[in-house]
């Protein structure tokens, strides 16, 4: 899953990014919300986390434009602005949940959970698929109740089209769930992460199906 992160700190965003990184997401990191916006308005997320300090356009500004385009994405505000009108300020815009510095990185880390399960797994804490079992807490995939090793890359992939059950996805719209604005994006390499899975999940109760010119759908298979 791919999550953008808009702070204007360089420290608090090198840290934030390396500990979202760490749990295995891809995060894009951008310090002012003229690029912020930008980015909402061409790249595909799963969730943005916006700072409302920003310089060029603030937060509040950046998420007012994101819901005007009709964009539904789950934004959480990061600030150090702390009062209630704030708070009820960013809500009443469609922010999705509010987070005041100071704060722990296992605290963030959760709210990102809790945001990703309401989002994309329609409030539920696993995603199933066939004998395919996805754990948004733990985000472990496993097979006939053992854990499925993957890579950061085939897991990016899974965690994408399990999230859109019965959904057919383009490469590029795989791609652009994979990599990094800093990345080489290549929809051709996602063929590689397919192989891979395919290899992974082979002879089991699930596959990935291609439909030509399309894309590709994760589905179960019947006995």
């Amino acid at each position: 899953m791919r999550i953008l992160l808009v702070e204007d700190h360089p420290q608090l965003a090198a840290s934030v990014a390396q500990a979202l990184k760490s749990a295995g997401w891809t995060v894009d990191v951008l310090h002012d919300g003229v690029a912020a916006d930008l980015a909402l308005s061409s790249e595909q997320y799963a969730l943005a986390i916006l700072d409302i300090g920003l310089p060029r356009m603030d937060g509040f500004e950046v998420l007012a434009r994101l819901r005007d385009r009709g964009n539904t994405l789950p934004v959480l505000m990061l600030t150090a602005r702390g009062e209630v009108k704030d708070r009820v300020h960013g809500l009443n815009l469609g922010a999705d949940d509010y987070l005041a510095k100071p704060f722990e990185l296992s605290e963030l880390e959760a709210r990102v959970k809790a945001l990703l399960r309401r989002s994309m797994l329609g409030g539920e804490q696993v995603q199933r698929c066939g004998e395919l079992v996805y754990d948004l807490a733990t985000r472990r995939f496993h097979l006939h109740d053992e854990l499925l090793t993957l890579t950061s890359r085939e897991q990016a992939v899974l965690e994408a089209m399990i999230a859109r059950p019965g959904r057919v996805m383009s490469k590029e719209q795989l791609a652009a769930q994979v990599f990094g604005l800093d990345e080489d994006a290549s929809a051709d390499a996602i063929e590689i992460y397919i192989h891979r899975l395919r290899k992974k999940l082979e002879g089991d109760t699930v596959k990935i199906v291609t439909f030509r010119g399309l894309g590709y759908l994760l589905e179960a298979v019947s006995g």
